[in-house]
C-alpha cells in the first residue's frame, strides 16, 4: 500500500487569518517502507514572515522571495501524493493551510477520510505523556539530532520513521525477516530426502566398463569405488 508522509511550514497558526504555507515536505513509503521517493518545495508566501514563525523554521521573507508561488507547484504536488492516505502529524494544521492554497486557486480541498493522523495515533497509544514529534523520536529511539529548527522535509522523514514504529509496522518486518531466516536455516539443516527406489542408470554396458577401465588407472582408492565398489 502506498501512503505519503507529510510535513509543512508555515508563516503563522491560522490560514483564515492571512498566514500561508511556506513550505511542502513529503516521503513515499510502500508497505510501510521509505522509497526514496520526495517531494520538497519552498513557496514564496507572497508576505512578510513574522519573527515567531522565523524562529520556528528559519526562513525569512528574503529566502522565500525568489521561490515558486503555491500555484506555480500545486499541480507537481498533487500528482505526487495522488491519491495515497495521507501521514501527518496533527493533520488539520497542515491540511487546513494546504487547503486554504488550493481554495485560492479554485482547486479540491483534500478530504479528511485520506488522512493518518499520527497525533491521534500517538494519543491513543502514549495517553497522558507529551507526543510531540521530538518527544516520538526520543520514545522510539530515533536520531533527531539534526533537527534544530524545524523544516518540512526533514520532519516528514522523522515522522516517516515514527510512523512504522507508532503502528507496529517494524517489529513485524523484524519477526518477518527472523521467520524468513529460520525457515531458511530449517532448509539448510534438514536432512535430504533419499529415493525409496534409485533411478534406473541410462548406461550401457559398454559406458560402464569402459568408465571402470578408466577408473582403474587412477590408483588404488578412486573416489569412485564409494558409488560402485571396486573393479575386479
Amino acid at each position: 500500500m502506498r501512503e505519503i508522509v507529510l510535513d509543512t511550514e508555515t508563516t503563522g497558526l491560522d490560514p483564515l487569518r492571512g498566514d500561508r504555507l511556506v513550505e511542502i515536505g513529503c516521503i513515499e513509503i510502500f508497505n510501510r517502507m521509505p522509497t526514496g521517493q520526495t517531494f520538497h518545495r519552498y513557496i514564496n508566501p507572497e508576505r512578510d514572515m513574522p519573527q515567531e514563525a522565523f524562529a520556528v523554521h528559519g526562513l525569512s521573507a528574503e529566502f522565500l522571495a525568489d521561490k515558486p508561488l503555491f500555484s506555480q507547484v500545486a499541480a507537481e504536488f498533487l500528482e505526487f501524493i495522488g491519491d495515497a492516505p495521507l501521514v501527518i502529524h496533527n493533520a488539520s494544521f497542515d491540511v487546513s493551510f494546504i487547503n486554504a492554497e488550493l481554495n485560492r486557486i479554485s482547486l479540491p480541498a483534500i478530504v479528511r477520510d485520506r488522512l493518518v493522523d499520527t497525533l491521534l495515533l500517538a494519543r491513543r497509544k502514549h495517553p497522558g505523556v507529551s507526543n510531540r514529534l521530538d518527544d516520538l523520536c526520543s520514545r522510539y529511539a530515533i536520531d533527531n539530532s539534526r533537527r534544530t529548527k524545524h523544516g518540512a522535509l526533514l520532519d516528514a522523514e522523522l515522522l516517516a520513521e515514527v510512523y512504522i514504529d507508532l503502528i507496529g509496522a517494524r517489529q513485524s518486518q523484524l519477526i518477518l525477516t527472523e521467520t524468513v531466516v529460520t525457515q531458511q536455516e530449517g532448509i539448510a539443516d534438514a536432512p535430504r530426502r533419499q529415493r525409496p527406489v534409485p533411478l534406473a542408470t541410462r548406461l550401457t554396458e559398454a559406458e560402464q566398463a569402459a568408465h571402470r577401465e578408466f577408473v582403474a588407472t587412477l590408483g588404488e582408492k578412486p573416489i569412485w569405488h564409494e558409488f560402485y565398489g571396486s573393479a575386479s
